[in-house]
């Protein structure tokens, strides 16, 4: 059996993973990283890539102040149990300061937001921008033989056969004539794409996750990391009760690493893992993940065969979740479509449980609008909306303006009739509650006031409306036939539950000591926001930020 020594071994190429062995090695310590699968990334590779880091002295260079005390007050409102204050209380202190060590020491660099809102402005303290930062753009051809082994976001998120496109690049696209600088922009975009087809499998302008992952896995190859794909770490090594390294396979070779300065979780949580969803989500489990395949709770079982506690306590959720339609693909593999926020807080769409009611705002956030679905047993959901709405503003996997429905009729993903009656028996929907439940709402959309559930009062909602639709920019009627529906189920996309951790992401036995030379981060570690959803990156940003911590922690003098 061949035996390595490294000072620190982290265990998941994801973006806490990722992150973790880069402060390794700005610190100089020696770091083996070990993925499971074939490429690096995780589930943060095909996400929007956001992390939610209050007071940035990145925002504030943009000229969007944002003090502590006011994202202090805001997690306050938002999460009602003191059970991880002093982790949050940790984040809030040490986030801006990882963005900039990331930002002095590596290509890892984050743009602000000006108008990306928190999720809940009913709140004291939130804010409208400035929270939420994105990596920057980032061109792939720089990873040379390493593009290959970034998991490239999810097929259906990209356009033209692999165009990467973020949220600022949607507008233009719908509309290129609408002026000389969004022609100008689409123009760019295509004539890039086509060079990259010439030689690349996909386009190289990488954004949103994989901009972050891309720029992760390019500063630790410029220090001389390479990461190991396709590892199978069987179990952790404990001397005196601390965790020394571990035993993993590579290649078909069996191999022992020590590590003199501790043990990095970062697995990705149980995304993938049928006990531990059976166990913990909600009952008949569903079956619509939309993390990495390789999340199978592997972080949590290795910690637990060593003594560690898992944190159940104080959750709203144990997942984070979205809205997730599904329609099966040419291959016979599923394709799940989150429903994020192209199209449910839009104009002219309602969602609707077997009643043919409406149970939710619809603009809410899809971890709200999950929530939602749960407590008002409408699993599935039904997003209707009419023939002028799936023109203007696609549905699903559905994009605006396409012509070719016929597809999506036949497998049944698009529900297609001429009237909403029709439309209800082929969703097994009651025909009257649903007539009745669109009547009101066009009465709604009329005067531009939501009485039932207030869609378009919030920044959030009104931020992913329609700024040219009037006089609410999330309310419009449904009244051009024929009429269409795409259902949705609960589908997570990050984990709540996880390992118990101190503030410095050390794992803790059920006694609340902490085990030495073990430290979890990311989606194996238990979520500081405890289930609840304040903002967009609440689950990357304190990935990156308890990476930091531990490894700090881990490179510290005994």
């Amino acid at each position: 059996m061949d035996t390595d020594e490294v000072d620190l071994l982290v265990i998941g190429g994801g973006v806490a993973g990722l992150t973790a062995a880069l402060v390794a090695a700005i610190e100089g310590l020696s770091v083996l990283v070990c993925e499971k699968t074939g490429q690096l990334g995780g589930t943060a590779a095909s996400s929007a890539g956001t992390v939610w880091v209050p007071g940035s002295s990145q925002s504030q260079r943009a000229g969007l102040a944002d003090p502590l005390e006011g994202a202090r007050r805001y997690l306050a409102a938002e999460i009602d149990t003191d059970s991880g204050a002093d982790l949050r209380e940790a984040f809030l202190a040490t986030g801006p300061r990882v963005l900039d060590y990331l930002e002095r020491h590596s290509d890892v660099v984050f743009a602000p937001a000006a108008r990306h809102p928190d999720y809940h402005d009913r709140h004291a303290g939130a804010a409208i921008g400035g929270r939420a930062l994105v990596a920057r753009p980032f061109d792939g051809r720089l990873l040379g033989a390493d593009f290959a082994r970034l998991r490239p976001p999810l097929r259906h998120m990209m356009v033209l056969g692999g165009l990467s496109v973020s949220k600022d690049d949607v507008a233009p696209l719908l509309r290129p004539f609408a002026s000389w600088r969004a022609l100008r922009h689409v123009l760019a975009l295509l004539a890039r794409h086509a060079r990259d087809r010439l030689s690349h499998p996909r386009g190289t302008r990488l954004v949103m996750g994989n901009a972050l992952i891309a720029r992760l896995l390019h500063s630790l190859r410029q220090r001389g990391v390479d990461p190991l794909t396709g590892v199978d770490v069987r179990a952790l090594h404990q001397e005196g009760g601390a965790v020394t390294g571990a035993t993993l396979t590579h290649g078909g070779r069996e191999r022992r690493v020590r590590a003199r300065r501790g043990v990095v979780l970062a697995c990705g949580g149980f995304g993938h893992a049928p006990d531990w969803r059976q166990r913990l989500l909600p009952q008949p489990a569903h079956t619509h993940s939309l993390m990495a395949e390789g999340n199978t709770g592997d972080g949590l079982r290795l910690a637990q065969a060593v003594g560690a506690a898992v944190d159940e306590t104080g959750h709203r959720a144990p997942a984070f979740w979205a809205p997730v339609s599904v329609r099966q693909g040419a291959d016979g593999a599923p394709q799940r479509f989150p429903h994020f926020a192209l199209d449910r807080a839009k104009p002219g769409l309602i969602a609707v449980d077997a009643r043919g009611r409406r149970f939710v705002n619809e603009g809410d956030s899809y971890h709200d609008f999950v929530l939602a679905m749960q407590d008002a047993s409408a699993v599935p959901a039904h997003l209707i909306c009419d023939a002028r709405f799936l023109r203007r503003y696609g549905l699903g996997l559905v994009r605006p303006g396409a012509w070719r429905l016929g597809p999506f009729v036949r497998d049944g993903y698009l529900r297609r009739a001429p009237t909403l009656a029709a439309l209800a028996a082929q969703l097994g929907v009651d025909a009257e509650g649903l007539q009745a439940t669109v009547a009101r709402h066009n009465r709604f959309a009329a005067t531009g006031v939501d009485e039932e559930f207030g869609k378009g009062t919030s920044g959030l909602n009104r931020f992913n409306g329609d700024p040219d639709h009037g006089p609410n920019p999330c309310l419009g009627p449904i009244a051009t036939a024929p009429f269409y529906a795409v259902s949705v189920w609960p589908g997570d996309a990050g984990m709540s539950v996880g390992l118990s951790t101190d503030a410095d992401a050390r794992v803790l036995r059920p006694d609340g000591q902490a085990i030495d030379g073990l430290y979890a981060c990311g989606a194996d570690m238990g979520s500081i926001m405890r289930g609840r959803y304040p903002g967009p990156g609440v689950t990357l940003g304190p990935a990156l930020v308890f990476a930091w911590r531990a490894v700090r922690h881990a490179a510290a003098p005994a």
